[in-house]
């Protein structure tokens, strides 16, 4: 056969091969996260509610600001009980609530029907920005876009009822983090990419980061000391009194907090792998690894320091009030409130790194002398690749 004679795809039993080892590469995976979610599911769900919120006989109620007098004291007009007039509404001398007329709150009612000021309504706008959000999503992305949505909303119901009854339960964290990880992901990424090679060589890449993620999170976090311990001390001890672990929260969080970042590079990187592949199918495994970790080195360098910016901007509150002290760098890094910000920064970035190579390699390896022909691209439609030619 001639170097340039095209022929319809490499031999099936190599395509075979390939797919053969990816599912059962999958099953393993899913097994041993169904073996995982076995050992530590949660046996107790009564934390649930356990803790009261308000005074008995008081109720929550939505009230509408109707004046506001010149030493700060408002009255409200609760909703349902306009007949009954304005009345005035307590903020127990807060100088950071600021109320003007209009403003729909959240009172507490009690007994006597005496009002206090708790919060701001914020559902409708919240709402607003939501609707907008799905819709954008969609307008943009597609049907891709609902698996993504239908993808995250799976993934927190997995946080909501497995990931935080078994650590009120006392489970263990590293294993409770890794099910969550590895299930969560499952469903996101095949509901938003579709069951194909590419979304398993990203599911794949991501655990492969999210094991070293966790492994660096259990050491640093025993080998740092982080303890958990904030600030609030009733609400830790509610959280001690129930028997859950802070410092196993901390952990937990650091490998959850991973997810996000380390499932955006490698499906970019598997993306990147597939369209080298399109574009030049001449190419071999090793090849496609180099030109596509040219593309990995740009999306470390950006993500790295986006990764940064994004807990300084959730911990921003906290170091304005440790720069308030006269403390120096060294002791501000390493104290209590920041330690745990600058480690989760650090091990988040490192399982990001590995990520990015050893995803490219298992694409690499996957896509290598492989028809792609009927394969969805990341638009959404068929790819039709010219098969790599056989050597004479």
């Amino acid at each position: 056969m001639g170097a340039g004679h095209s022929h319809d795809g490499p031999p099936p039993r190599a395509s075979e091969r390939t797919t053969t080892i990816l599912a059962t590469l999958v099953g393993l995976i899913l097994f041993a996260t169904a073996m995982g979610a076995a050992a530590v599911w949660p046996n107790d769900f009564s934390f649930r509610g356990s803790v009261p919120s308000i005074p008995d006989g008081a109720t929550w109620v939505g009230a509408t600001i109707a004046t506001v007098n010149s030493d700060g004291t408002a009255t409200a007009v609760v909703h349902g009980e306009e007949a009954r007039g304005a009345r005035n509404i307590a903020t127990l001398g807060d100088p950071t609530i600021v109320l003007h007329v209009g403003d729909k709150v959240r009172a507490l009612e009690l007994t006597d029907g005496t009002l206090g000021f708790s919060d701001f309504e914020r559902g409708s706008p919240m709402l607003w920005l939501f609707l907008l959000y799905v819709v954008v999503v969609v307008a943009v992305a597609r049907w891709r876009g609902v698996g993504a949505l239908l993808g995250l909303a799976a993934a927190f119901g997995v946080v909501v009822f497995f990931t935080i009854p078994a650590l009120f339960d006392g489970r263990d964290a590293l294993g409770v983090g890794l099910v969550t990880g590895s299930g969560a992901l499952f469903v996101l990424l095949y509901l938003a990419h579709g069951p194909n090679a590419r979304t398993t060589t990203a599911y794949l890449g991501t655990l492969a980061g999210l094991s070293v993620t966790a492994v660096l999170a259990w050491w640093a976090v025993g080998a740092s000391k982080l303890t958990g311990v904030w600030t609030d001390a009733n609400t830790q001890m509610e959280f001690s009194d129930r028997g859950v672990s802070l410092r196993g929260m901390v952990l937990c969080g650091i490998i959850l907090a991973g997810l996000g970042v380390l499932n955006d590079v490698t499906v970019t990187q598997a993306s990147a792998v597939w369209e080298l592949r399109a574009a030049r199918p001449d190419l071999g495994w090793r090849q496609l690894f180099v030109r596509a970790m040219r593309i990995g080195r740009d999306h470390i360098a950006s993500t790295v320091y986006t990764i940064a910016f994004v807990y300084v901007g959730a911990a921003l509150p906290t170091l304005m009030l440790v720069m308030l002290y006269g403390q120096s760098l060294g002791i501000t890094l390493t104290s209590s409130d920041i330690a745990e910000e600058v480690v989760r920064t650090l091990v988040s970035s490192i399982g990001l790194v590995l990520a990015v190579p050893l995803t490219t390699l298992i694409g690499a390896l996957v896509v290598a002398g492989r028809s792609i022909a009927h394969e969805p691209t990341a638009r959404g439609g068929p790819e039709v690749v010219a098969p790599a030619p056989h050597p004479s």
